[in-house]
């Protein structure tokens, strides 16, 4: 069977010796208390919660599913309930959230390790936490007194679970085709009617109440995104005192999806049939105020990824060396001394390791964009979240598919089989490349908007950061920072074609975005890699050392030289490709 447990060897490492997450403490007034001290006390905590709640219920709530009930109510695998109780007693739910509304006001990055090591013991689950907090920081920004004073002190501590209402059944990707309508009322409500579709946690018995944060259009509004605009509908009525009344909201669940994969999650087709809501924000900035949530939604997604992409690598490896088959060259008993197979743990180490640096760093830059007392440090925080939150969402969820169906492959016959828990796997992780944004929108965001935004400032900051961390390395670390100039190199060239052949051919510079977030994560983790390797470097305990460095080794050789055939796959543009009739594709 899979089994679970949380890397906090890896985690410490990477916070504390590659981060140096202690400069939060120093220099945000706002988390002045949140020492590593007390880092390495909450993750240690949370960790026991996720392997001894969390993990045991992953692979029973998978098989079990969701139900839903001919009441349109919803009931979650066994146990579920409970322990998301548990998990916001103990304050996980609202640990970033601020004080004032219920949450602990610790940093958005000690949520992220947090929320990568529920993803990691049990993905379903930590939809329903993670959707919470989304729907928290959405009214944050957005509302008013009355509508924080109502929902957020419920969301921020986890009394009542939250939901993201965008989709529709022709508005996929395409916000703009939203029929969802809102219909003014006198005292200055909304009546809703329309439906949703793939709405997760959209209906449970979880929490008393949901708070769905809805994305419709305002009767008389013009057509397109210009016509949308945000309301807060709660599941039931609300009591003057904003206490939920027994009398259900017009908002029911017509039925939950039977999906390939996160079973512990209900999925929901949600109608508003005249259910009463407030509008959050002003009219018509709908998709400005949606973004609040969701671009923090996409980095959670990313950290979701990372999450399995560390559970397929610990079992491909405690499976590798436990497993004895066939004979290998070295006259060593296990499958873990195969050249294939130490190929692929390799491979699983160094992209997992190194997506963590990325995820992590960029909770980091949340962090100071949200909190730095200097507008300047604020503003180049914003920078790196842009660039990277297309990274850790795109990069980190593929990586999970890939990972997932390489731990089934180490596992041989045995990983196809349920029993041995790799291939929930592997069926979990491929929602991830799909929500929030598909992966390739992702990589169209990052060519499109993040290369262009403030006038190449932020690639630009980037280029200048990773080479002159490559230049400045010693002699010692040459093995990585040579692959890490030269792949930067094309990166930059490739960057540079994209930008002077979208002024006129789009559609040329688009047609190998996905190639070339690829190619920039390989970049980012080259950057990630040079700087654990200096770091293991130091590390008094040899074994580690020596495992990482060969780690970094693998990862400069194998993995980074990638990228110069990626980039000269961009550059190659679309050429006939698109000229085809698609029509012709069915030919």
């Amino acid at each position: 069977m899979a089994s679970y447990t949380a890397p906090l060897r890896e985690i410490n490492f990477v916070l504390n010796d590659v981060l140096k997450v202690g400069r939060l403490a120093e220099t945000l007034p706002a988390f002045a208390d949140a020492t590593p001290e007390v880092f390495t006390e909450m993750i240690e905590t949370a960790a026991k919660f996720c392997e001894k709640e969390l993990f045991p219920l992953s692979a029973p709530g998978d098989a079990q599913g969701c139900t839903r009930h001919p009441d349109g109510s919803v009931t979650l695998p066994d146990g579920f309930k409970e322990a998301f109780h548990k998990y916001a007693a103990n304050g996980y739910v609202g640990l970033p959230n601020t004080t004032e509304y219920g949450g602990l006001g610790l940093p958005y990055t000690m949520a992220k390790v947090v929320e990568e090591m529920a993803c990691s013991a049990n993905v379903g689950f930590a939809l329903f936490p993670g959707l919470t907090t989304g729907c928290f920081e959405a009214i944050l920004a957005n509302g008013n007194e009355e509508q924080k004073n109502t929902y957020l002190p419920k969301l921020g501590a986890g009394e009542w679970a939250g939901t993201m209402c965008l989709t529709e059944p022709q508005a996929g990707s395409d916000l703009g085709a939203v029929k969802t309508k809102a219909t003014p009322q006198a005292d200055g409500t909304f009546k809703l009617d329309g439906s949703k579709i793939f709405i997760t946690g959209g209906e449970h018995d979880c929490t008393p109440n949901i708070v769905h944060f809805v994305l419709a259009r305002v009767d008389g509004a013009p057509a397109g995104v210009k016509g949308l605009s945000t309301f807060v509908v709660s599941k039931f009525t609300l009591n003057a005192d904003g206490s939920p009344t027994t009398a259900r909201n017009g908002v029911t669940c017509s039925s939950i999806e039977h999906k390939m994969g996160i079973h512990g999650s209900c999925t929901c087709v949600i109608n508003f049939d005249g259910a009463v809501g407030t509008m959050i924000g002003k009219p018509g900035e709908g998709i400005m105020n949606m973004f609040v949530m969701m671009n923090l939604a996409r980095i959670l997604v990313g950290v979701q990824g990372l999450g399995l992409c560390e559970l397929a690598t610990q079992n491909a490896i405690r499976y590798a060396l436990d497993r004895k088959q066939g004979k290998t060259f070295n006259g060593q008993p296990t499958i873990a001394d195969h050249p294939d197979v130490r190929r692929m743990l390799l491979t699983m180490k160094a992209v997992t390791e190194g997506a963590r640096v990325l995820a992590y760093e960029t909770g980091m830059y949340v962090d100071l964009a949200h909190h730095h007392e200097d507008a300047a440090v604020r503003e180049e925080a914003n920078d790196w979240v842009e660039l990277n939150t297309p990274l850790v969402k795109g990069y980190c969820t593929d990586m999970a598919v890939d990972l997932g169906s390489m731990a089934i492959q180490v596992y041989g016959g045995h990983g196809f089989i349920r029993e041995h828990g790799v291939e929930q796997i592997l069926r979990d992780s491929k929602i991830l490349c799909l929500y929030e944004g598909t992966n390739g929108i992702q990589a169209m965001d990052l060519v499109r908007r993040k290369l262009f935004l403030s006038e190449g400032r932020a690639v630009t900051r980037f280029f200048a950061l990773v080479g002159k961390a490559a230049t400045d390395a010693s002699p010692d670390f040459a093995f990585i920072s040579e692959p890490l100039k030269k792949a930067l190199s094309d990166l930059e060239f490739a960057t540079r074609w994209i930008h002077e052949t979208f002024k006129s051919k789009p559609e040329e510079a688009s047609f190998g975005c996905c190639d070339y977030l690829r190619a920039f994560s390989l970049v980012y983790l080259g950057y990630n890699w040079l700087r654990m390797a200096q770091a293991a470097a130091a590390q008094g305990d040899e074994n580690f050392k020596a495992a990482k460095l060969n780690t970094a080794r693998f990862f400069a050789s194998k993995l980074l030289t990638q990228v110069t055939p990626l980039c000269e796959t961009v550059k190659s543009g679309a050429g006939e490709f698109m000229s085809l009739p698609a029509a012709q594709l069915a030919a």
